[in-house]
């Protein structure tokens, strides 16, 4: 996953908990727009969260953030 990737998923993973509490869950559709103006980004969200970690359609956004900061 690439840095850009990374800061992306953070920055929604903290916006979501602000908003909604601890518990809100989301899928890595969360991280991109409605209009996908970045297939690519798009397929690498969706490769680690479904390929790499088969990751369940919703999860946690803590849960999120805490692995995407532990492969930096």
């Amino acid at each position: 996953m690439n840095s850009d990737l990374k800061k992306k998923i953070i920055a929604v993973c903290d916006k979501k908990v602000l908003q909604k509490g601890e518990n809100v869950g989301l899928s890595f559709y969360a991280f991109f727009a409605n209009k996908n103006d970045d297939p690519e980004l798009l397929m690498a969200a969706a490769t680690w969260w479904i390929k790499t970690h088969e990751l369940d359609h919703f999860e946690k956004a803590v849960k999120i953030k805490q692995m995407v900061l532990a492969e930096q």
